[in-house]
């Protein structure tokens, strides 16, 4: 039996599929790879699969993981090439690997972050927003599992910002926590229209770049 991680791109149409019909697609197109995957018993078995960090819709990414195991003993050559003959456009499989590493050694992930601004960036905006999240308090709402609204501050959670002006937006590079607990680098405009509400932006984009451990590596 082979514990297996799949490394994948989420892009473009691909950025809004949501995390279920995503596993969806993947159990779909692992026939392909003639692999006999475990399932899980009981009367609705189904195969065990899961991804290591979860997307949110409408977001991309360089670096998503997807975990499963197979009966077979193997190294997982060849399985990607195998999976993205039967990809959707925007999931393209980079490697499939033995998963040695436990998920609980992912800490912080890097993303770019752009804010748009339909009128234009406004004056020293990326210098005032690349401040506000580098105060020692940033206090947002956010949603809980009981989807209550509850008051939290982010400011633990941003390792590291940086934003530059640019036409029509501000672009920068996040790198926050990933898990226990995580942040959603999307929230970072609450704080801005919490505390900077004329800095605002129209809309906001988010691609991951890389999953990394607590010692900065990356985390495959």
């Amino acid at each position: 039996m082979s514990k297996l991680r799949l490394l994948f791109i989420k892009e473009a149409q691909a950025s809004y599929i949501s995390h279920l019909d995503l596993l969806r697609t993947f159990q779909r197109a692992f026939p392909r790879t003639e692999l006999d995957i475990k399932h899980s018993q009981g009367y609705h078995p189904h195969p065990i699969i899961s991804i290591v960090l979860p997307l949110p819709v409408g977001q991309s990414s360089d670096c998503e993981l997807l975990d499963f195991e197979v009966t077979q003993d193997t190294d997982g050559s060849g399985i990607a090439e195998k999976l993205n003959t039967g990809m959707p456009s925007g999931l393209r499989v980079l490697d499939c690997y033995p998963a040695t590493r436990p998920v609980r050694d992912l800490a912080f992930l890097r993303a770019d972050v752009t804010f748009e601004y339909d009128n234009g960036v406004p004056a020293d905006a990326a210098e005032a927003i690349t401040a506000l999240l580098r105060r020692p308090e940033l206090v947002i709402q956010k949603r809980t599992k009981r989807k209550d609204l509850a008051d939290v501050d982010i400011a633990p959670m941003i390792k590291e910002v940086s934003f530059t002006a640019g036409e029509g937006a501000c672009t920068g590079t996040v790198t926050v926590q990933a898990q226990n607990p995580g942040l959603n680098p999307q929230l970072l405009e609450k704080a801005i229209a919490r505390y900077l509400p004329e800095l605002a932006p129209d809309f906001t984009r988010i691609r991951r770049r890389e999953l990394l451990d607590a010692d900065g590596r990356a985390f495959r």
